[in-house]
């Protein structure tokens, strides 16, 4: 699936607009030092086999993970004048205009919601039966919703707050002008969250007739409040096999036959992955394996390849790290501490079959915590096989090969040649 472009026009870097704009954010979200406000949004942890019990002895919701670019929605009015307007923040701390789009007030819509900061991702949905692009802002949570500040609260009524306050009144204003709407540059919904104890249902219901990419699933806790940065109550699962890290990449060569002292640009460089250790630093940590036809390909698409941001995914047949896509969206790769929590999920995961089979455990004690009746209902998938037993977890984590988790480094010590020096295009390749 596509991941889409950003729209809207850029407020230009360290701007008095901008300096303005992360000044107003810093005050309703009552953060600290707006000059060096980083993004404010909330970031998950990966979700490892220990992360089962937090589901059964606390309260989670759960959705799905849609494969798009996180961003903020700020909404700006001035009271004084009643002038609106949006903007949508990305994790580069990027601050774009978007014009065209008004949201009423959910008491009278003849006036503008005030100041709110709505969290959620940007997807490209591609209708089944046309084909038809359409750009969505999914919106899962909200930290402050008109001039009023929910970060302290629970996700229960911030969701409530952000379906009543913002998204009713907004879908009332695309229904009742469609014309108006027709003009908008992205279209609202509100992503539909669940009890834990039904993840069955999102990936037999909702992962099937999502229109864009799905990226895994995502568990917040109910009862905690909005966190800024990385927050241990908000989990991303992935199935083992498919989590991924991102790094920076970088290329280096091998030197040439006819002069060791010069670099071979025409020959197939080794791809050094580089982890983030905050600011400006980073350093080698492994590689990635790339076929040669996957060199080939990366040499004809022209596109910079050295020096980027770059998703990638570990091959347990081979046990290396292979690429999955560049993240143009993302200003830094994970950070050391991020990285060596995700290879010990992936070391620690956990199966689809490990949350199907869970979600009894899970719906007995969410219900004892209400003091509701405690009623048990299989998961579908063990209601199709009633024959089919599950595998114990040890026999589980078996089936997948799983990185080691002593840390690896590149095989190569630090190359002579700086990887900006020579020519910026090889084989007709950006580097």
């Amino acid at each position: 699936m596509p991941i889409p472009d950003l729209p809207g026009q850029l407020v230009p870097r360290h701007s008095e607009q901008e300096r303005w704009l992360k000044m107003n954010v810093a005050r309703i979200c009552q953060l600290n030092d707006p000059e060096k406000q980083v993004f404010p949004g909330s970031q998950p942890v990966s979700f490892g086999v220990h992360d089962l019990e937090k589901l059964e002895t606390r309260d989670f919701w759960v959705c799905e993970k849609s494969d798009g670019v996180r961003v903020l929605l700020l909404v700006a009015t001035d009271l004084n004048t009643n002038a609106q307007s949006t903007f949508i923040i990305d994790r580069h701390n990027t601050y774009r205009e978007v014009e065209g789009i008004f949201f009423p007030h959910h008491e009278d819509p003849r006036m503008p919601l005030r100041n709110s900061l709505i969290d959620g991702e940007l997807v490209i949905d591609v209708d089944p039966r046309t084909r038809q692009e359409k750009l969505r802002f999914l919106a899962f949570d909200c930290l402050v919703i008109d001039d009023q500040n929910v970060m302290q609260r629970p996700l229960d009524k911030r969701y409530g707050r952000l379906q009543q306050w913002l998204y009713k009144p907004y879908a009332k204003m695309r229904h009742d002008h469609p014309q108006v709407a027709a003009q908008h540059p992205f279209e609202i919904r509100v992503k539909e969250i669940k009890a834990s104890y039904h993840v069955e249902q999102v990936f037999n219901l909702d992962i099937p007739a999502l229109q864009h990419g799905n990226d895994g699933l995502i568990y917040t806790c109910v009862t905690t409040p909005y966190t800024p940065g990385t927050d241990s109550n908000i989990l991303k699962w992935k199935p083992p096999s498919e989590n991924s890290i991102d790094f920076k990449l970088v290329l280096r060569f091998p030197p040439s036959r006819y002069n060791s002292q010069e670099p071979d640009w025409h020959a197939k460089p080794v791809f050094l992955l580089y982890v983030w250790l905050g600011g400006d630093s980073y350093e080698e940590y492994d590689n990635m394996y790339v076929e040669d036809q996957e060199w080939e390909e990366l040499k004809k698409s022209g596109e910079q390849v050295d020096d980027r941001i770059v998703e990638v995914h570990w091959d347990p047949a081979i046990s290396r790290w292979r690429m999955m896509r560049f993240r143009d969206d993302k200003p830094h790769g994970n950070h050391r501490s991020v990285v060596e929590n995700i290879i010990q999920s992936i070391a620690d995961g956990v199966e689809k079959e490990a949350l199907l089979e869970r979600s009894n455990a899970i719906r007995a004690a969410w219900k004892l915590r209400m003091g509701q009746p405690q009623t048990q209902q299989a998961p579908q998938a063990q209601q199709q096989h009633p024959s089919r037993q599950p595998l114990p977890a040890p026999a589980r984590m078996q089936a997948v090969p799983s990185p080691k988790i002593e840390f690896r480094y590149g095989p190569l010590a630090p190359s002579p040649w700086s990887k900006v020096s020579g020519p910026t295009v090889i084989a007709g390749m950006k580097r």
